[in-house]
């Protein structure tokens, strides 16, 4: 009780202090770009680059180029070799590893300017909705986020390890007694040991939040129902919030209402380890407020513009409605101009609220029909509506098939289910139907029969998991990419489900 009275004080002042930059984001904007040119001058990236001669945004734009990880990386290697002031004043105090780039792992710093904004974005969103609902209840209770091992390793100095697991050693004192699971359970590298291990540590428990990437907290779910016979309902009575990032929840929300028996309050958050850029500020808003005021420096390219010769880059001023973007960001732990990958669509302007369309590398245009993430998932979920509970989704991925066998090229859908539509075929033509209506180029390419109407192979139930399992990237924040434009996702999900099937 006492906790969810000081929970609700804070909120409140929390909220009150950030109406200041969320009421004025082009100012808040303009003194994290001063600030960041202020430090940038004292890095070796700042002198080659010419930062003192840099006064306004065109400036820095003209002096310094878009890049990616692969663009960086020459500059992360001489910080990973030990050299200082190199894209940030002093040393990095963590290296966040990922994975996902053509040299393998990503090793992204984090500084001790940059690391607070995450904690804090995590902080706000949490205290956001409990001024917003007047809910801190959940603050009596018990508290899981599924993550990565906290277990760091040293790189010359810098411990190394997931963001997830960094994050892990700044959770407040005063939550520590509602954090589960334990640390040593938390330390364990295997994924579905590690699953096991948090099945029988909470479910006794008062479990209030529960948070993590969708796909991961299923696993999760489905272990307790196993083990226990109860709902997730049932076993947890006030799980009243769950917290999510990384993908669009949409896909799962059927399979949770079941797992679960009710539909908690959720918040999305957008984290990633180069910055936590957003979070969903209103539970009857799927938009995610822009954070203008933690660090980062933000620009946007049309996606539709990103790969011409000289893509034009605009400012948050000058962003429209619906317009899908890459994401550039400029931020404390010496990324400049860096681009995730990630693609973005504002839904407001006042404030700021962004949806996560994609990624700039997650598309099919094998015909140039140019369709993105958001696309996919919208489709997909109005043809699961038009069911009625009589289709359910597990897990999903779109690739072209340009070289069928007979007839005209399409696009695959591998779809794992929980409910198997009876008539799938129709299933299929519901999801192309809104694929048409949401894409201009497919429709143009279906009508003029260079493309024939999607097809759907279904995967058989662990399908995915196996896959991941094969590739080492079971758990943790690893994720299935929706669409892709190549088919080497595909070819292993064949090989998974051809193999199963013929043991059947």
């Amino acid at each position: 009780m006492i906790k969810s009275i000081g929970a609700k004080i804070y909120a409140a002042v929390v909220h009150r202090k950030n109406q200041k930059w969320i009421k004025n984001p082009i100012e808040a904007q303009k003194k994290v770009f001063e600030r960041l040119m202020s430090e940038g001058t004292k890095t070796r990236f700042g002198k080659e680059h010419d930062f003192i001669k840099i006064k306004t945004e065109k400036d820095f734009q003209a002096y310094i180029p878009v890049r990616d990880y692969e663009g960086l990386k020459k500059y992360i290697d001489k910080v990973l070799e030990g050299e200082t002031n190199v894209l940030w004043p002093e040393r990095p105090l963590y290296f966040a590893k990922s994975s996902g780039t053509t040299s393998g792992a990503k090793y992204i710093p984090i500084t001790k300017e940059s690391l607070p904004q995450h904690i804090r974005a995590a902080k706000e969103a949490i205290l956001n909705y409990i001024f917003k609902t007047g809910n801190a209840s959940s603050m009596n209770g018990k508290h899981i986020f599924l993550q990565g091992s906290p277990v760091l390793e040293n790189e010359k100095g810098v411990a190394l390890g997931r963001l997830s697991g960094i994050v892990a050693h700044y959770v407040p004192n005063y939550l520590q007694k509602n954090r589960l699971p334990s640390w040593e359970t938390n330390c364990i590298e295997d994924w579905e040991t590690k699953v096991d291990a948090v099945v029988g540590e909470t479910q006794s428990e008062n479990m209030t939040i529960i948070g993590g990437i969708p796909s991961w907290v299923q696993m999760y779910f489905e272990r307790l129902i196993d083990k226990t016979g109860k709902n997730i309902g049932q076993l947890f009575p006030n799980f009243s919030l769950f917290v999510y990032g990384g993908v669009n929840f949409e896909p799962y929300r059927g399979i949770f209402n079941k797992l679960i028996g009710r539909t908690p309050d959720s918040i999305e958050f957008y984290p990633a380890s180069e910055g936590f850029f957003a979070y969903q500020d209103d539970q009857d808003d799927k938009g995610l407020l822009l954070l203008v005021d933690h660090g980062i420096f933000y620009e946007f390219i049309e996606a539709d513009h990103f790969f011409v010769e000289k893509p034009i880059p605009i400012s948050l001023k000058e962003v429209k409605l619906g317009v899908n973007y890459v994401m550039i960001i400029s931020t404390t732990a010496g990324l400049w101009r860096y681009n995730i990958g990630d693609t973005i669509m504002f839904t407001n302007l006042s404030p700021y609220k962004i949806i996560v369309s994609g990624r700039i590398k997650h598309f099919i245009s094998a015909f140039g029909e140019h369709v993105i993430v958001s696309e996919v998932e919208q489709a997909l979920q109005l043809a699961v509506e038009k069911q009625k509970g009589k289709a359910q989704i597990r897990e999903f991925t779109v690739a072209p098939q340009i070289n069928p066998i007979k007839g005209l090229p399409f696009h695959e859908w591998y779809i794992e289910f929980d409910i198997v539509p009876k008539a799938l075929e129709s299933f299929a033509l519901e999801i192309d139907k809104a694929m048409q209506e949401k894409n201009i180029y497919y429709k143009d390419l279906i009508v003029g029969k260079v493309l024939r109407p999607l097809e759907i192979r279904p995967v058989v139930l662990g399908g995915f998991k196996s896959y991941m399992k094969s590739i080492g990237k079971l758990g943790g924040q690893n994720k299935i990419p929706r669409v892709s434009d190549n088919r080497k996702i595909v070819n292993q999900l064949e090989t998974i489900f051809v193999q199963k099937a013929n043991k059947r």
